[in-house]
């Protein structure tokens, strides 16, 4: 049985699976921003441990998308 194209999805579940878990890191690396208590931010949550956790957040969502689909 042959599958049409034009119904299929563009991605495959662990490529779902890696956006979501790359919108959850990435709101999480804001969240340690917006925790930091010092002054303007100015803390190692707000200028270390944040930003890297935001850019990895990142990272892993472009290989969500840059992944191949499982094809069976």
């Amino acid at each position: 049985m042959q599958t049409d194209k034009s119904k299929s999805f563009p991605f495959g579940r662990r490529n779902y699976i890696l956006m979501l878990a790359s919108i959850g890191i990435v709101a999480m690396g804001f969240l340690l921003m917006a925790l930091d208590t010092e002054e303007f931010g100015f803390g190692v949550l707000g200028l270390t441990i944040g930003p890297i956790t935001v850019l990895l957040g990142y990272v892993v969502g472009f290989f969500a998308i840059m992944t191949k689909k499982n094809i069976p």
